[in-house]
């Protein structure tokens, strides 16, 4: 068996496509280039295919990470030859890496996950560097949000591990985020965006790195 890693980008072209798609997305375009993808066990065995985090709809990336599983050996120069040409606008491989078939799972070592989120505001540079330090000396920020089986109230403030201001222009702002993704939870870009005062939805999120234990 043999265990490839692959960075990949995802573009504007796709960044409303659900995660269960795009996982029927690469699944489609490794059939297509004729690769022998390995299988799980059980009485409904699928193809061993999992990403690090799964991307909220409508946020973009450059550093998405996807393990394969594959039943032979492929050299990584082949395989991005035979799986580029199937692949949509939008989706890119950026970096191929073969890893030990017996390594933790992508899922199980992912901490934090960083963005940069666009903000339109009449803001000055330095009122939006005392809210972020204002929100970063807050030992607890109590939050909720409407979900379809009704409201959740929790501590938005553990999710937040650091924030900056990355640039600032005439009527707009980017902001870095790095946020907690894992198994006790995962902040949401436009959430902190709302939590540091800014009073419209962010004009653009896209994910900039994933950071691993």
């Amino acid at each position: 068996m043999h265990r490839l890693r692959l960075k990949f980008s995802r573009g504007e072209q796709l960044k409303f496509l659900s995660h269960l798609d795009l996982m029927r997305l690469w699944e489609r375009a490794f059939r297509r280039a004729g690769l022998e993808l390995a299988y799980s066990e059980g009485f409904s065995p699928h193809p061993r295919i999992s990403l690090a985090a799964p991307l909220a709809v409508g946020i973009t990336s450059v550093a998405e990470l996807m393990d394969v599983f594959l039943s032979r050996r492929i050299a990584d120069g082949l395989f991005i030859q035979k799986v580029s040409p199937q692949l949509p606008d939008g989706i890119g491989i950026m970096q191929i890496l073969p890893v030990n078939v017996e390594a933790p799972s992508l899922q199980s070592r992912l901490r934090f996950a960083e963005y940069c989120v666009d903000m339109k505001t009449a803001k000055s540079g330095p009122d939006i560097e005392s809210g972020v330090a204002a929100l970063l000396a807050r030992e607890t920020l109590p939050w909720h949000h409407a979900r379809d089986t009704g409201e959740r109230f929790y501590d938005l403030r553990p999710l937040i591990n650091g924030l900056w201001l990355a640039e600032k222009k005439d009527d707009s702002c980017s902001i870095g985020m790095q946020l907690r993704c894992d198994s006790s939870g995962s902040g949401r870009p436009e959430q902190v965006a709302k939590a540091l005062g800014f009073s419209t939805l962010p004009q653009s999120i896209q994910r900039t790195r994933l950071v691993f234990a």
